[in-house]
């Protein structure tokens, strides 16, 4: 699930020294609002800046984003690099960059835009649009030149300073690969030399703390500067900073044996990170055999080339980006690229294709995390050219991943290129144009679906493609249902949902019959509630998820509509707690917005208004309306707004609407609505003093940031069974069962450390 107040990312070593460094960035970060760190390659700019914005974290109450733009290569996907970093959806048919402003307009948020120096131009246009649209936002950019904007302050970030700091980061980081490993009185002058020699660059102090796993100190100090005279001999017109980090690369390659050297060229192909199993498919065979594959990139992560990470909840393993633009440079050299890239393409289409065909199944959670964290080696996929047909498979086959996790601008844009680059009537080509058709009606673009389910109609009876027949068939139910051509849509539906059981495809109804249950609803149809309890039966014989929760939906309102409120709030909040593992806006504001009418309906109006204002923020964020959904939907909203206002007072509803748009993403709303209610002692301490102490009131508000036991550890400098015992002791002290409900406690009691 995404991080609900920020997405940076968890550090798995200590970090060494420059605290005044963080202190000066923190004190010009309060009256600045662009902060860019330059410094050369290697210096540590990414790690102070993540050092920085996570000492930063209280003084941002909408979170602080890490933007990391090394894997991006135009400039006109940074702001959909940065769209996606921030969770903010691709919903709408506005660029990226105004969605974005539009979305952090009136929040206070720290944007780390990393590694900007390849798109400095495109990262000004970024940072100045974002400044102007929204005044609590501060940028922390890092880069090897400024950004070049009005109002641009720059700290040039030094070497670690030598012998203090830089000896203490030799000694940190060399103590992790050889646990004895200690400075002494014999070895102190040579740990000094050998970190003089690498000009205090943390990354090059880094790379030879792992060789003194197997050498001495005075080894490497020796090899170091028989490297360093020889590349010195060489370009006379490169700096000789950059010298000396092409010198340490090339000496740390060279000491890796034949098959390591290998394995890294060949990882170089990964642009966002990769799994073992990428691994596995795109780098073995010559010269390297599948069952060393595990045993060389564990030499690859000891000796630091590779780090071991976590992306999305899923063990991952990245490169640092001079290690890996370095193999690539090696892997051009060699024969292999163009077979590399392939393989790499071919690799990340079978995911795609694999993830479109479980779909209606389990784990639906786990194929979308796994696709967002692949998307930027997705993205390098489709640019691999050379096969267009492949191209518009693969940009076909992530349809789930373009309109079910947020990236629809994205997905428009490629399938849009793909269907461009392949005009002939193949079978991918009609998948396309369903996927591209699907996209279009999301971004509320009826006339772009309309003609693309022309032609792949008319593309799949030339085919004789019934699957493809049978999506056309439910997508015009929805364009019907769309443009409330209700008594349209009806047949459509009931006509697409015979032809997916006609391929034996059952599970595949679940998508059309939610729908078909909205027509019935929007109809008055009393077999509406039948429809839909079809359907929810069914995805739970399949173990699908997503489409579920529109379905109880549907039932939840059914109940509503009936009168029977505890019915439908049960309904409701069972599909909440299945779309709290999603990022889905669309289902999270409709599921929530019948939450909010139910509690009206039962008399608990603040917290209906409550709901209301975080419902208005997903809408908003969405750039869609509860209006396209049907007019039926509208007035229940008009009902239930009317008599909250009624019942609370214009002055205190804005209070508690304003207190629900606090929560303005999926995941935060959904998690205060489920502990909203649970336990009404607890909720009526809102505003109370506060019964935590100082230590517990530092966990809440870590806990309420989405942080995990051991990331707060790693925060605080305690234990993790330390901060468990913390965290036993709030839910205690609050009568809570739940993390979330800390979350929702936090944001409506706006506590405050004292020792800010």
């Amino acid at each position: 699930m995404i991080s609900e107040a920020g997405n940076l990312p968890v550090a798995f070593t200590s970090f060494v020294g420059r605290r005044h460094l963080i202190a000066e960035i923190r004190r010009v970060l309060g009256p600045a609002r662009l902060l860019t760190l330059t410094g050369m390659g290697g210096v540590g700019k990414t790690r102070l800046a993540l050092e920085a914005a996570a000492a930063s974290r209280k003084a941002f109450a909408d979170g602080v984003w890490l933007v990391d733009l090394a894997p991006v290569r135009e400039p006109l996907a940074v702001a959909d690099a940065a769209a996606a970093a921030l969770g903010v959806p691709e919903l709408g048919a506005r660029p990226a960059l105004d969605q974005l402003a539009r979305y952090l307009a009136g929040r206070r948020a720290l944007i780390v835009l990393d590694n900007c120096e390849h798109l400095v131009d495109a990262c000004a246009e970024l940072a100045q649009t974002l400044l102007s649209a929204a005044p609590e936002v501060r940028v922390l950019a890092t880069s090897r030149q400024t950004l070049g904007i009005a109002g641009e302050h720059v700290l040039v970030v030094p070497p670690l300073s030598v012998p203090e700091e830089a000896v203490e980061l030799l000694r940190d980081r060399a103590t992790a690969v050889r646990p004895e490993f200690r400075i002494t009185d014999l070895n102190r002058a040579g740990a000094s030399r050998l970190c003089a020699g690498l000009d205090g660059l943390p990354l090059a102090i880094e790379l030879a703390a792992s060789r003194l796993r197997t050498l001495t100190v005075d080894q490497a100090v020796d090899r170091l500067e028989d490297r360093f005279t020889l590349l010195t001999s060489g370009s006379r017109t490169a700096r000789p900073r950059q010298r000396t980090l092409r010198a340490l690369v090339d000496w740390s390659y060279e000491l890796c044996c034949p098959a390591e050297r290998l394995l890294w060229n060949r990882l170089s192909v990964f642009v966002g990170g990769f799994a073992l199993d990428a691994v596995e498919s795109v780098c073995v065979g010559e010269g390297i055999a599948p069952d060393e594959v595990v045993d060389l990139l564990d030499r690859l992560v000891g000796q630091s080339i590779v780090l071991a990470t976590e992306q999305e909840g899923l063990p991952r393993y990245r490169m640092l980006e001079t290690i890996r633009r370095y193999g690539r440079l090696r892997l051009a050299e060699s024969d292999e690229e163009q077979w590399l890239l392939t393989r790499h393409r071919d690799f990340f289409l079978a995911l795609a294709e694999r993830a479109a065909d479980t779909w209606y199944g389990p784990g639906q959670q786990q194929t979308l995390a796994r696709l967002r964290a692949e998307h930027n080696d997705l993205l390098a996929a489709l640019n691999h050219g050379g096969d267009p047909q492949a191209e518009l498979a693969l940009a076909a086959a992530l349809r789930y991943h373009w309109c079910a996790d947020g990236f629809l601008g994205e997905g428009r844009r490629r399938l849009d290129r793909a269907l461009a680059g392949a005009p002939e009537p193949t079978s991918a080509r009609a998948r396309a144009l369903v996927a591209a058709a699907w996209v279009a009606l999301l971004q509320g673009d009826p006339a772009a679906a309309d003609q693309w389910l022309t032609e792949a109609g008319e593309l799949g009876d030339q085919l004789d493609d019934p699957a493809v027949r049978a999506n056309v068939l439910g997508f015009r139910g929805t364009l019907a249902l769309f443009c409330r051509r209700f008594e349209e849509a009806l047949p459509l539906f009931e006509g697409a949902v015979a032809a997916h059981r006609a391929l034996g495809e059952e599970a595949a109804t679940v998508f059309w019959l939610f729908q078909l249950a909205n027509t019935q609803t929007h109809l008055g149809d009393a077999g509406r509630a039948e429809t839909a309890r079809q359907a929810v039966a069914i995805a739970q014989t399949h173990g699908e998820s997503l489409n579920r929760t529109y379905a109880l939906c549907v039932l939840g309102l059914d109940a509503l509509v009936r009168g029977d409120l505890a019915a439908a709030m049960a309904l409701t909040r069972a599909g909440l707690e299945i779309q709290r593992d999603f990022n889905d806006y669309v289902g999270a504001a409709l599921l929530l917005e019948l939450h909010a009418w139910i509690s009206a309906a039962g008399d608990d109006h603040e917290r209906a208004g409550r709901l209301l204002g975080t419902v208005r923020a997903l809408w908003r964020d969405t750039g869609t309306e509860l209006s396209v959904f049907g007019p039926d939907l509208t007035e229940h909203h008009a009902r239930c707004e009317e008599a909250v206002v009624r019942a609370l007072g214009p002055a205190a509803y804005e209070k508690v609407l304003t207190e629900g748009g606090r929560l303005d993403s999926p995941g935060r709303g959904i998690a205060s609505a489920l502990a909203d209610g649970a336990e009404p002692a607890a909720r009526a301490t809102a505003g109370a003093p506060s019964p935590l102490t100082q230590r517990e009131r530092q966990v809440a508000s870590l806990v309420a940031e989405g942080m995990t036991n051991r990331q707060i550890a790693a925060t605080l400098v305690l234990s993790p069974r330390t901060i468990g015992g913390h965290v036993d002791h709030i839910l205690a002290k609050l009568g809570y069962g739940r993390r979330a409900q800390i979350a929702t406690w936090w944001a409506e009691n706006q506590v405050t450390d004292p020792s800010e």
